[in-house]
């Protein structure tokens, strides 16, 4: 059995790396709410897998639920862009860099489509 990190932002990747959990960020990303109930419709997969999955992307911090009597509701987490972003930026040599800056870079370079983009300066 392989050692759980306790780093948070491995747990987060961890968590969007599987295909049905990241269906299931697809489908928060297109409403305010979704009913647990309706991934399984989404997803392709039955309902005790789909709670495993809500349980794992909860604890790993992507997403919110609140339950309404027998209903739960999930949202994805307020912070999670934040989270996402603070994780890219410490990937990336100084910084993010702007889509912008990286086309006009492609674009002096002459890169064409296929072949792999040059390491940001």
């Amino acid at each position: 059995m392989a050692k759980r990190s306790i780093d948070p932002d491995i747990q987060l990747l961890a968590a969007l790396a599987d295909p049905t959990r990241m269906e299931i960020m697809r489908e928060l990303a297109g409403s305010a709410e979704v009913c647990a109930c309706d991934f399984t419709d989404c997803c392709g997969v039955s309902q005790p897998t789909v709670s495993h999955h809500l349980r794992v992307l909860r604890d790993a911090g992507a997403v919110t639920s609140e339950r309404r009597g027998n209903w739960v509701f999930y949202k994805i987490a307020p912070n999670l862009t934040e989270r996402l972003a603070g994780i890219a930026k410490g990937l990336v040599p100084g910084g993010i860099i702007p889509l912008s800056t990286l086309t006009e870079r492609r674009a002096r370079s002459g890169s064409a489509g296929g072949q792999r983009p040059q390491a940001p300066a």
